[in-house]
């Protein structure tokens, strides 16, 4: 992308959190899409939002699939926020696959530095690992292994718009999970 001085090289990092919703519930007359979570799922919800807020991972825009899970996990998050976000509701990311996860993620004004997307698995996992190329300690391995309810990945690019976005571009900055938390 050619030299860039401190500033410029700032203008250029872009964030991306991926969130995997917290665990739901499984109420018999629950459809899939309307699980709420489950008291565990709203205890790890918690405990990513307060760790969001301690390690200022505050987005600039939030994509929230449409499924009742993700957006009561939303809701944990946002309510430590002091930031004003941007959040989109998206039917369209409910089980979504990491390609269109993609072509929503390039679609995004380049104002936006740090976006999340709070969605389903195996869309989230799939993109994380189209995305990154290295990471972090052994972030990338657990990582490949798994990514359970809950988790964040937080994947940098050096890019000037959300466009440039793609596989291998991305650095695995770090991969938590609720247990690791706790």
């Amino acid at each position: 992308m050619g030299e860039h001085n401190g500033k410029d090289a700032a203008n250029t990092r872009r964030r991306l959190l991926l969130l995997r919703h917290a665990k739901s519930d499984w109420p018999d007359d629950a459809e899939d899409h309307e699980r709420p979570l489950a008291k565990r799922g709203r205890k790890a919800a918690s405990l990513v939002a307060d760790y969001m807020v301690k390690k200022r991972l505050r987005p600039d825009v939030v994509l929230v699939s449409g499924a009742r899970r993700t957006r009561e996990t939303w809701a944990f998050i946002e309510s430590r926020l002091t930031k004003t976000t941007e959040i989109r509701i998206l039917e369209t990311l409910y089980e979504a696959p990491a390609e269109r996860i993609l072509a929503l993620l390039r679609d995004l004004d380049p104002k936006y530095r740090d976006v999340l997307v709070l969605a389903h698995n195996p869309g989230l996992q799939d993109i994380a690992l189209r995305l990154a190329s290295n990471g972090e300690g052994d972030a990338l391995a657990r990582l490949r292994d798994k990514f359970p309810t809950g988790a964040l990945a937080c994947i940098l690019f050096d890019a000037e718009g959300w466009n440039q976005v793609g596989e291998g571009r991305g650095y695995l900055e770090r991969f938590v999970v609720p247990r690791s938390l706790a």
